[in-house]
């Protein structure tokens, strides 16, 4: 019996043959960590553990609080600055980087079949590069830190076959949010999802990693594609090669096997509070919108960039409506500004933002008021998320929010 890719990652990181509800105990290959640093130096040393398992396989970057807001995030991200050369991390990046679940890619840290480990739960959307890569609490971290290795319950693996191409106006973050829709923000509890099918070829690495990273709204533990060319060219343009290929096998045993066409596939958008809250755009278009969020770990990529410079060109965002872009990393802020396109945002009237989290988590930049509405690429839109208790967010692609933008309503990409 072949295996699928989260059994093959499981099997070489523990060195025994990894079956679905088996228990094993597996070697990390990378650890990805934020802001949160200090928590686990904080439970390291109250354990009285003053040396990490390996220094050179523990990427770090700032990106939550970036820059900070307030005195005390200041000397938090002054403390991990500490830290960082306490516990001699070589791959330690402050805050002219970007999201560490962004930069990671980038730099070249990932690789298919690694088995990697974050603070932040969407370190998953390493899937599109074929790693298995989960998030862990505080104290596991802290124990990962010490270790390097700690036990999995090996997941049963669903895989979604994604057939027929995308419609004009529609993105990959259509496809996650439609899927969540379809299944709800339980439906992989605990469960390794492949996404996998003719339609995945069209895809680009930006639009892979959208998708992985949202894996986890519906509960996945892994949210992985199979290696192929695509991802092997990415992969040799931050300076990997001699890599192969990489998936489940032929005969992988699967939990379930999902059939997606996406050939007819509308825009869609997450309404309050809720990620499987999940609608076409044309039932709830004209919704007005105080502000318009492109960004984050999920949507913040050039891809992203390119298509809302391509919407917003020419026009202007709506009097009405604050449109805050904030690019996933600097190395895509200084291409988006070779290429014009911050020039065509800007002159459009948008706010070009630090990079970062942004208001993603509700920290600094773009926090919401009392009652107001924003539409955002974010990945989640729980009540609270973004600043007021009483404000709203909507979830869509960079389309439809750049579409928003303009008209000052939840709108339609199509239309423009």
């Amino acid at each position: 019996m072949g295996q699928t890719i989260a059994e093959k990652i499981l099997s070489r990181a523990s060195g025994k043959k990894a079956k679905p509800g088996n228990y094993v105990t597996a070697r990390i290959d990378l650890m990805v960590t934020h802001d949160g640093l200090d928590s686990v130096y904080d439970i390291l040393k109250k354990e009285g553990i003053s040396r990490v398992w390996d220094r050179t396989k523990i990427f770090s970057a700032m990106d939550h609080n970036v820059p900070p807001h307030s005195e005390r995030v200041a000397a938090r991200l002054n403390n991990m600055r500490r830290i960082v050369k306490e516990l001699g991390l070589s791959n330690a990046y402050g805050e002219n980087t970007g999201i560490a679940n962004q930069i990671a890619a980038e730099k070249g840290f990932i690789r298919p079949g690694m088995l990697v480990a974050g603070i932040d739960s969407h370190v998953i959307t390493y899937g599109a590069f074929g790693a298995a890569s989960t998030s862990f609490g505080f104290t596991e971290i802290a124990y990962l830190f010490a270790y390097g290795k700690i036990w999995f319950k090996v997941p049963p693996t669903i895989k979604i076959e994604i057939s027929g191409r995308l419609p004009q106006g529609v993105m990959s973050k259509d496809i996650i949010l439609s899927i969540a829709k379809a299944y709800g923000m339980n439906s992989a509890n605990y469960r390794s999802v492949e996404f996998s099918g003719d339609a995945i070829k069209s895809l680009s690495m930006d639009g892979r990693m959208a998708i992985s990273n949202m894996a986890v709204e519906i509960g996945a533990k892994f949210g992985l594609f199979e290696v192929d060319e695509t991802t092997l060219g990415y992969l040799k343009s931050v300076g990997l090669s001699d890599l192969q290929p990489f998936g489940g096998d032929p005969d992988a045993e699967y939990e379930a096997v999902v059939p997606l066409n996406i050939s007819r596939l509308e825009p869609q958008v997450a309404w309050p509070h809720s990620v499987d809250n999940v609608t076409p755009v044309t039932d709830c278009r004209d919704i007005p919108v105080d502000q318009a969020f492109l960004g984050t770990c999920s949507n913040g990529r050039l891809e992203d960039l390119r298509i809302a410079a391509e919407i917003v060109r020419g026009k202007q965002v709506h009097r009405d409506t604050r449109f805050l872009v904030i690019p996933a990393s600097w190395s895509i802020y200084r291409q988006a500004m070779k290429e014009g396109i911050l020039e065509t945002l800007l002159e459009a009237g948008a706010i070009i933002g630090n990079v970062g989290c942004g208001p993603c988590m509700g920290l600094h930049m773009g926090i919401l008021a009392d009652g107001e509405t924003c539409i955002s690429t974010s990945n989640r839109n729980f009540r609270g998320r973004m600043g007021s208790y009483n404000s709203r967010i909507f979830l869509a692609s960079p389309a439809t929010v750049a579409a928003s933008a303009i008209k000052g309503k939840i709108a339609d990409p199509r239309d423009f």
